[in-house]
C-alpha cells in the first residue's frame, strides 16, 4: 500500500510509520527531508511541496495530521494563522488533488481533536450526543474537518478527533509531568475538568485500524473509553512518579500566563470512543493507571 503522510514527523506520524512499517510504502511531506529520513529512515520518500504532485492516483490512502502544535505558544492573531493555514490550507490541497484524480486513494483519514466539541463539563459525550460549545478550539476544528469532509464524494474519508497522547517522549505528557518530578504538580483550576486521553499505541493501532475497515467513515473519537477529571489525573501522575501532589494552579494565574489558551487546561470534555468500539476496536491501553505505568516507567 502507498500512503502519502502529512505530519509523518510528529508524535503520531512518527510513531505509526515506524510502528506499522510492514507492507507499506511512505511518501511524506515535509520541509526537511533529511531530518525526516533520520526520523523515519532512508526508505521513506519525501517531497516538500504538494504542487509537486498533479494528482494522487499513485496512491492507496492519505493520513493528514499535519498541523502547528495548538499549545505551544500564546494565540496571539498571528500564531492563530499559522493554526489555521497549517491545517485549513493544506487540507485544502490535498482536496484538490484528490478531485484531480482518475484513481482517487481509497482512503483519506484526516486530523481534528477533541477541542472540536469545546468546553462540555463532565457528562461523556459520544461523536453524535454532543453539542459543540462556540470557541475558538472548536471553530479551528470544525473549519478543518468541513474542508476534509469535500473529500467524501471521491473516496471513504475518516476524520480522527484526538485526545491528549500519552507518549512516553514529547507530546502533553511531557510538559505535564515536569512540575510533579520537581515535587511541584497538582490539579489546575477547579480540578474538575474533564480530560479525553488515549495512550500513544492505541492512537497508532486505531489509525491503522481505520485505515484497514472499510467500514469505517465519518467522524471517529481517537480517546481512551475511561476519561478522567484532572484532579484523578493529576493524582494518578503523582502516584506513578513516586511525587507529592500538594500543589494548586489557580485559574487565573494560567489565564495570566496562556490568555486565551488557558482554555484548553481549565476547560474539557469526556469523549467517548463509540464508533470505534462500535466498529470493533478494542484497546490495549483502556484505563489511565496501566496506561501511564507503560508510558513513564516501561
Amino acid at each position: 500500500m502507498n500512503i502519502l503522510f502529512t505530519g509523518g514527523t510528529g508524535l503520531i506520524g512518527s510513531a505509526f510509520i515506524k510502528g506499522i512499517g510492514q507492507d507499506y510504502h511512505y511518501t511524506v511531506l515535509t520541509r526537511q527531508p533529511e531530518q525526516a529520513k533520520c526520523i523515519l529512515g532512508p526508505k521513506v520518500k519525501t517531497i516538500t511541496r504538494l504542487d509537486a504532485l498533479k494528482d494522487l492516483n499513485a496512491f492507496d490512502a492519505v493520513i493528514n495530521l499535519a498541523g502547528e502544535p495548538i499549545a505551544d505558544k500564546r494565540w496571539s492573531a498571528a500564531r492563530k494563522v499559522k493554526l489555521e493555514q497549517s491545517r485549513w490550507a493544506l487540507t485544502e490541497q490535498l482536496i484538490q488533488l484528490i478531485q484531480d484524480s482518475n484513481a482517487p486513494p481509497q482512503v483519506f483519514i484526516s486530523g481534528s481533536a477533541v477541542g472540536y466539541y469545546g468546553r462540555q463539563g463532565q457528562q461523556p459525550i459520544t461523536e453524535e450526543s454532543a453539542t459543540p460549545h462556540p470557541e475558538y478550539s472548536h471553530t479551528l476544528c470544525k473549519v478543518w474537518e468541513d474542508t476534509a469532509q469535500a473529500a467524501a464524494d471521491k473516496t471513504r474519508l475518516c476524520i480522527v478527533r484526538t485526545g491528549i497522547v500519552l507518549a512516553p517522549k514529547g507530546g502533553a505528557l511531557a510538559k505535564m509531568a515536569t512540575p510533579f518530578k520537581l515535587g511541584l504538580g497538582g490539579p489546575i483550576g477547579s480540578g474538575q475538568q474533564m480530560m479525553s486521553w488515549i495512550h500513544l499505541d492505541d492512537m497508532v493501532r486505531a489509525l491503522h485500524f481505520l485505515l484497514q475497515e472499510e467500514a469505517c467513515q465519518g467522524a471517529f473519537n481517537a480517546t481512551a473509553p475511561h476519561p478522567v477529571s484532572n484532579r484523578e489525573f493529576s493524582q494518578t501522575l503523582a502516584r506513578t512518579l513516586n511525587r507529592p501532589c500538594f500543589f494548586k494552579v489557580p485559574a487565573f494565574v494560567m489565564r495570566g500566563l496562556l490568555g486565551e489558551m488557558a482554555d484548553l487546561v481549565l476547560t474539557g470534555q469526556a469523549a467517548i470512543p463509540k464508533r470505534l468500539q462500535d466498529h470493533g476496536f478494542e484497546f490495549e491501553y483502556p484505563n489511565l493507571v496501566p496506561a501511564l505505568r507503560h508510558t513513564l516507567q516501561g
